[in-house]
C-alpha cells in the first residue's frame, strides 16, 4: 500500500467534516506549519463553500478582505474619493481589496512584484490609503508613505532574531518604525489585521447558524497526526 501524503491526509479530514451534518463551519488555520510540504491551495479549495467560514476557497475568495474595510470604519476613515494603492495581487488580499475599495468609491492603483521602480511608478507617496500584502518582509519604507496616510499591513513574514527562543520573529510588509513616523494610522504586525480577521470570521460563522443552533455551538480542533512533527511555536 502506498502511504498517503500529508496533504492527502489533511484532505481526508476536510472531506469528513464536509460530509458531517453536525459541523456547520470549518476554518483552515494558515500557514500550514509542518516540516512536510502541504499544498495550501488544494487544502483551502477542498473546504465546502457552505462551510467555508474563512472565505478562502476559490468560490468564496474575497470575503476575508472585509476586515480591512472594517478597520477603516473603526478608525473613522472614509474611503470615498481617496487615492488607494494596493501592493500585492493575491486572491486573499490584493485582488479582493482592489475591488472592495473600488466599490466603496476609492480611486485604486494595484501594484505587484513586477511593478518597475515601485516607489515612483506606483505613486505610493500620493496614496491616502495603502494596503500591503506582498509577502516581502518590511519592503515598504517610511519615506514611501504619504504624511497622514492610512496604512494597512497584511503581511506575515519571519525574520531571524536571536533574542527569541524560536530564533525568529514576525514582521509585516511595512517597516513599522519608519512608517509610523509618517502614517496617520498604521496596523502593527502582529496584532493588527489578525485580530480583526478573527472577529470577522466569528461574524461570518455566526451568520451560518440559526437561532436554534447557536446554543449548541462547539469548537473542535483537528490534528492530523502527531508523527508529522508539527512545528512548535
Amino acid at each position: 500500500t502506498i502511504p498517503l501524503s500529508l496533504s492527502q491526509r489533511v484532505l481526508q479530514s476536510i472531506m469528513s467534516v464536509n460530509e458531517n451534518p453536525s459541523v456547520h463551519g470549518l476554518i483552515v488555520q494558515l500557514p500550514l506549519d509542518s516540516v512536510n510540504p502541504i499544498n495550501t491551495e488544494l487544502v483551502t479549495n477542498a473546504v465546502s463553500p457552505e462551510k467555508d467560514v474563512d472565505g478562502l476557497s476559490c468560490i468564496n475568495a474575497g470575503k476575508l478582505s472585509r476586515d480591512c474595510i472594517s478597520i477603516y470604519s473603526c478608525a473613522g476613515v472614509s474611503v470615498v474619493g481617496k487615492h488607494a494603492v494596493v501592493i500585492g495581487r493575491s486572491k486573499i488580499v490584493g485582488a479582493p481589496m482592489h475591488d472592495l475599495l473600488l466599490w466603496n468609491h476609492a480611486t485604486v492603483t494595484t501594484c505587484h512584484s513586477k511593478t518597475a521602480d515601485l516607489p515612483e511608478q506606483v505613486t505610493v507617496g500620493r496614496a491616502d490609503i495603502l494596503v500591503v500584502g506582498a509577502g516581502r518582509a518590511e519592503m515598504i519604507r517610511g519615506e514611501w508613505v504619504k504624511e497622514g496616510a492610512v496604512v494597512i499591513d497584511c503581511g506575515i513574514n519571519y525574520v531571524p532574531d536571536e533574542t527569541k527562543v524560536s530564533g525568529k520573529r514576525v514582521v509585516g510588509d511595512v517597516h513599522y518604525a519608519s512608517a509610523n513616523q509618517r502614517a496617520g494610522f498604521l496596523t502593527p504586525v502582529p496584532g493588527g489585521v489578525g485580530p480583526m480577521t478573527v472577529a470577522m470570521l466569528m461574524e461570518v460563522f455566526d451568520s451560518f447558524l440559526s437561532l436554534e443552533q447557536r446554543p449548541q455551538v462547539k469548537t473542535k480542533y483537528l490534528q492530523v497526526n502527531q508523527d508529522d512533527h508539527w512545528e512548535k511555536k
